[in-house]
């Protein structure tokens, strides 16, 4: 028996029409943002965003301050992807411990993966 319908994952930053707006646009999810929250949906799935006062980006792989968890985005092409989140502002990470994925920094500092599907 289900207690509820689909989990979400929430991401802590500092602006959090940013972040979803990044995310909608990795995605081609629906962004909806209020003064306080922001989310991203399609498909029974959904990703929200709060902001979080004196947010601190999380340092990877240093664990000064933990990124507690990342996201894995499957693509087709990682070149393809890559030159995508590139371009709507993510940054490559100078730590690449892979060759089936490849590690990013979003607009508020999180990790997420671009990964072979």
């Amino acid at each position: 028996m289900a207690i509820g319908r689909f989990p979400s994952v929430v991401l802590d930053c500092a602006d959090h029409a940013e972040l979803a707006n990044f995310y909608g646009a990795v995605l081609d999810w629906k962004v909806q943002v209020s003064d306080d929250w922001a989310e991203v949906r399609a498909d029974n799935q959904c990703i929200c965003f709060q902001p979080v006062e004196g947010y601190r980006a999380p340092e990877w792989p240093e664990q000064e301050v933990p990124q507690q968890m990342h996201l894995d985005i499957m693509v087709e092409d990682l070149d393809t992807g890559e030159q995508a989140v590139l371009e709507l502002g993510a940054i490559k990470h100078s730590h690449q411990p892979g060759t089936s994925f490849r590690v990013f920094l979003d607009p508020a500092g999180h990790p997420f993966c671009l990964c072979v599907d």
